[in-house]
């Protein structure tokens, strides 16, 4: 691997750590860990998400900037007689995707590696090898003989089940290969949004947010909101790239490598006019590459600020990956810096003024 600098350290104990919808405490230090030396107060929901609070000057406009720390996964719900786990997925999963990978079960007695089972084409008709196997017939093998053994190994109902996989550059050093980009990726922005901003003079209070339970509702998201009342909010996720083979412009827009999106529409939100012309003002100002997104199914967790109290101007900015809700996906490191520095620049540029202007601009 490549020598890791400190940006990419972060990254990888980011997206390393372990951290299903509901289980996210892991993710959450390591993410308090590197944002508590930028905020000025870190605190938690009663849900579980962070939020790290930077003033800039006081009593000025609430942003908040959110990325979710949840990881799709899974959680054992079933120990059967010969030591197998059944499971439920939380999060969205294409059982393409699923057999036979190797997944982590924490237990309070710590860590169970086992595999998604598959069976060996051999024994398959040639109709069975063309149809995927459903989920609900899927189980985990964890080399267990029994329910007791598998029990004494620590292994109980409501334990999470993680993907395995390990951060790693690849020989093109801005390809950055891990799992649970979606959605580290969005926390290490906020994070690096808070450290960029150390020092500098700016007219708002910004939060950096880990919200818990997106990938199962938008949940932290909705509470942390509640607890902040911004004036203004940033959701920071992942965007679906189109770049690769047999996924057409039409499905995807994105494009590793060009630029953050900015996304115009998907089904928990319609983009707020005025803040995303904002974004593009500044965008352009300073040539930093973008390009525009809109996703018909799926939602970020601005899907749930937006809706805030009497409603609160908010915009997804999604940096383009590959492969997204699998073991591992790919994204473009200079994707995830100019998303860094748009955001940088836009809080500089807010106000009270501006805010006033943008919440009446829709």
């Amino acid at each position: 691997m490549a020598k890791l600098d400190e940006t990419l350290t972060m990254l990888k104990a980011l997206t390393d750590a372990k951290g299903v919808p509901g289980n996210e405490r892991e993710a959450r230090d390591v993410m308090k860990t590197y944002i508590a030396p930028y905020a000025d107060e870190v605190t938690t929901d009663g849900l579980g998400s962070l939020i790290a609070k930077k003033e800039g000057k006081s009593g000025g406009p609430k942003v908040m900037i959110a990325g979710h720390l949840d990881e799709v996964g899974f959680m054992v719900t079933q120990i059967d007689d010969k030591g197998f786990i059944r499971f439920q997925t939380l999060g969205g999963w294409w059982s393409q995707v699923m057999l036979a990978q190797r997944v982590t079960i924490v237990t309070k007695k710590g860590d169970v590696t086992g595999v998604i089972g598959s069976k060996p084409p051999h024994i398959l008709p040639p109709e069975a090898r063309k149809k995927p196997v459903e989920i609900k017939d899927m189980f985990i093998d964890i080399g267990a003989t029994s329910r007791e053994e598998a029990m004494e190994w620590g292994v109980r109902p409501g334990d999470m089940i993680v993907p395995y996989f390990e951060f790693t550059v690849l020989n093109n050093e801005k390809m950055l290969l891990a799992k649970a980009w979606d959605n580290r990726i969005g926390c290490a922005v906020a994070i690096d949004v808070l450290k960029q901003l150390k020092g500098v003079d700016h007219p708002n209070t910004v939060y950096g947010v880990g919200t818990v339970q997106e990938e199962v509702g938008l949940r932290g998201a909705r509470t942390a909101a509640q607890f902040i009342q911004p004036d203004i909010a940033f959701a920071v996720d992942v965007g679906i790239a189109g770049d690769t083979p047999g996924v057409s412009e039409k499905e995807a827009m994105g494009k590793l490598g060009a630029g953050p999106h900015i996304v115009l529409y998907d089904a928990t939100m319609v983009s707020h006019r005025g803040l995303r012309e904002f974004v593009i003002e500044v965008a352009e100002e300073l040539n930093i590459p973008y390009h525009f997104d809109a996703m018909p199914g799926g939602g970020t967790d601005a899907g749930a600020i937006h809706l805030t109290g009497i409603g609160v101007p908010s915009l997804t900015i999604a940096i383009p990956t590959r492969y997204i809700h699998s073991h591992a996906a790919i994204l473009h490191r200079d994707d995830y810096e100019n998303t860094v520095k748009l955001l940088v620049e836009v809080i500089k540029r807010l106000d009270e003024d501006k805010v006033k202007q943008l919440t009446f601009d829709e």
